[in-house]
Order: structure tokens, then sequence, then C-alpha cells
């Protein structure tokens, strides 16, 4: 769905869609898993910079909700998780920066992103929002046995028969420093 400022300019446009699974490519992250499911509003702002300088940003509230596959941290295999969460997003245009000297940013001026062509995707926007909603780390279960490092076997399904290699005699030394530290 995309939000033309001229469109926008007229009257807010309020959203109520299901995008399928493959909408949007979430890449190698995530993979959708039925239907997402967002709602909200799009309007225009006008943000006055001056007598005849006047900037048409874009804001854009709503929520999201849907489930995904997600790779295990230690074993790779596919974990669903929902996710859900609402935003409240301010677009300005790219061109409207461009001409100001160079400064440092200030925290609010950080949750500004930008568009192009006087337009704005709703599909970007929510790919954006999914990826930063994700856990950072996620577990098949909290005891997932991982990969065998040299195989490659996944430990939680079978034993790995792989030969335990001896440590690197450089740490040798350094073997017994736990038990001697004391707590």
């Amino acid at each position: 769905m995309e939000f033309k400022v001229s469109e926008l300019e007229r009257e807010p446009i309020e959203f109520d869609l299901e995008l399928a699974p493959g909408a949007i490519d979430f890449g190698e992250e995530a993979l959708q898993v039925g239907d997402l499911a967002t709602s909200g509003r799009a309007e225009v702002i006008h943000e006055h910079r001056g007598p005849r300088d006047i900037v048409a940003d874009i804001r854009l509230r709503g929520q999201f909700a849907g489930k995904f596959q997600v790779p295990c941290a230690r074993c790779v295999e596919p974990v669903e998780i929902p996710l859900a969460a609402d935003f409240d997003l301010i677009f300005r245009p790219v061109t409207a920066d461009s001409e100001a000297p160079e400064r440092s940013i200030t925290a609010p001026e950080t949750e500004i992103g930008y568009y192009q062509k006087d337009s704005l995707l709703l599909e970007d926007v929510l790919r954006e929002q999914v990826l930063l909603s994700l856990p950072v780390r996620t577990l098949c279960k909290p005891d997932c046995k991982g990969l065998c490092p040299r195989c490659g076997e996944n430990r939680n399904t079978q034993a790995c028969h792989c030969e335990q290699t001896p440590g690197d005699p450089r740490w040798e030394a350094l073997a017994g420093l736990r038990g001697r530290i004391k707590s």
C-alpha cells in the first residue's frame, strides 16, 4: 500500500489489512507464517521551518500482529514466535535535510525516517518494524544442545560420534586456573 503526500493532503487514510506470506520479504532473518494483520492511520503533518519553507511530513500510526519463524541460535531449526507491536512514526522527504549543515542530532530526531518521490510504502515500514521487533536471540528450547562443530549434526536429534580433539597445548597453563581462583 502506497501513501502519497498529494492524497494525504486531502484527507488522512485509515488502513486495515491482512498481508499474505510472501507479500513482504523479510530476508533470512524471519519467515512469515500466516497472515500479517496491520491497521492504523496515515496523515500529513506540516512542519513550518520559516515563512515560506513548509515540509510535508507523513505520520504513520498503527499496529501489526503475526507469526514468524526464526532460526534457533544454536541448532538453526525453525522456531515459531508471535510478534505484535504498535508504532508511531514520522517520515520526511529525503530532500528536506539535504541542505542542512553538519550538526549533531537530538534524540527525537533519531526517530525520523525519510521517504522518496512524495510517497511511502507501508510494506517497507512493516518490514522494518517486524525486524526491529524480533528477539536478539531465539532458542528452540532452553537446553538446546546445538550443532556439532566438527560434523554439523544436530545434537538434539541424535548423538554425535565425532572424536573429542585434544585441547590446544598453548592453553594447558590456564587449565587448572579456575580451581585455584577464589570466588
